[in-house]
């Protein structure tokens, strides 16, 4: 009973953490704003009260509009009329009406060059690719309007262009500006932001029965390493597993379709994630995913960063520093990485990365008589494997020995 109380605070506590406060949000939105601004997309930083006003259809549809580089002179008509020749807003629409964020994310995504969204699935979508960092109301505010746009900048469209640089080609900011949008090293925030979609809570049966009641029998951590659904985790966690499911930030959930490569001496998995959801509703085109640093050339004291589900409650992020590199471990082939960013029991399989967004590590476990002393397995057997002879089912691939 207590460990049930325990467990119920825990959640209510990272719940609780997980709500920005009114004044947190209004910051925010004055710092997403003073962006804007010094890009020239707005004449200036508006008082409060206005960012906490809804948005309305023609103020987003001016803001896209100078977000695409499109001068006075290249554009006929207003802001609406342009936003609805390229097929972004439907121009029959009443320009002084409340934006949804639904009808804003889907009008971003086009301008974007993204297909495979409805319109109502549009918030969705786009924060399963990372586009957007959290999620919105029905109805966005002005500020709300602000910070994503300001998030947008530096998101690529389909040609792999974000929207800083092209500004900047069209004369419209500087490259100085553009290059303030992309430190080279990012915050523990910035890292959550752009690549939490690209992590999942792996919930494992071990039995069929498990599975149709949706009882999980453990859990884990995973991330996608590849658009159409490569994902790596470690052996461990799907030990013994006939079923597992990947949950993403967004909540959706996709099957795991079968193991491509499975080592016990390594700690590691790869999977193949479906990208069906598990209730057969939605097909998506590609997820978010992270790249492998080839060569991670880590040191003592860098500054690293984890991301996964600690206890299956949400997934989080943590930092810490490298304390070994090369550091042998019992029971391990291959030389660890020990670091001080936190894990607790659901963050194996999670992803060990450095400051540049890049995957170093797997989270895998701790000594539990030390204090800060996470274990990380390498990626070097993921890299080096040839899996292309095709994979496994799961229940084959995770059979206990």
């Amino acid at each position: 009973m207590k460990t049930r109380l325990l467990s119920l605070l825990c959640a209510l506590t990272l719940l609780l953490g997980a709500v920005p406060s009114a004044a947190a949000l209004e910051g925010e939105s004055q710092r997403a704003a003073a962006v804007l601004a010094s890009l020239g997309l707005i004449a200036a930083v508006p008082p409060a009260e206005d960012l906490a006003a809804p948005a309305s259809r023609l103020q987003s549809a001016e803001l896209l509009t100078r977000l695409s580089g499109v001068s006075a002179a290249q554009r006929k008509g207003g802001f609406l009329e342009y936003a609805a020749s390229r097929g972004w807003f439907a121009e029959a629409e009443e320009p002084e009406e409340a934006v949804s964020s639904s009808e804003f994310c889907a009008a971003l995504l086009r301008q974007l060059g993204y297909e495979g969204f409805t319109d109502a699935a549009a918030g969705l979508f786009a924060r399963r690719i990372a586009l957007t960092t959290r999620d919105y109301g029905e109805v966005l505010t002005l500020g709300d309007l602000y910070q994503l746009v300001r998030d947008s900048l530096t998101f690529p469209d389909r040609e792999g262009i974000p929207a800083a640089r092209r500004l900047a080609e069209a004369g419209l900011c500087t490259q100085d500006q553009v290059q303030a949008l992309f430190p080279q090293e990012l915050t523990a925030r910035q890292a959550a932001d752009r690549h939490m979609a690209a992590v999942f809570r792996l919930d494992v049966y071990y039995s069929e029965k498990a599975y149709r009641q949706n009882r999980n029998s453990a859990g884990g951590s995973g991330f996608f390493i590849s658009a159409d659904g490569l994902a790596v985790t470690n052996s461990h966690t799907i030990e013994g597993a006939v079923r597992a499911t990947a949950n993403l930030v967004t909540g959706e959930c996709f099957e795991v379709e079968e193991v491509l490569y499975y080592d016990t001496a390594a700690d590691l998995a790869l999977l193949r994630i479906s990208r069906t959801t598990r209730d057969r509703e939605t097909t998506v085109p590609f997820f978010s995913f992270l790249e492998l640093a080839e060569e991670p050339a880590l040191r003592q004291g860098d500054q690293v960063y984890t991301l996964g589900a600690p206890l299956g409650l949400t997934l989080a992020v943590s930092d810490g520093v490298v304390s070994a590199v090369d550091h042998k471990v019992e029971g391990y082939a291959f030389p660890c990485v020990i670091n001080t960013a936190d894990i607790s029991h659901g963050n194996s399989g999670g992803v060990l990365m450095n400051v540049y967004g890049h995957a170093v590590g797997v989270t895998t476990g701790a000594y539990s008589a030390g204090n800060n002393l996470y274990i990380s397995v390498p990626l070097t057997p993921i890299l080096e494997a040839d899996w292309s002879a095709g994979g496994v089912p799961l229940a084959q691939a995770a059979a206990k020995s």
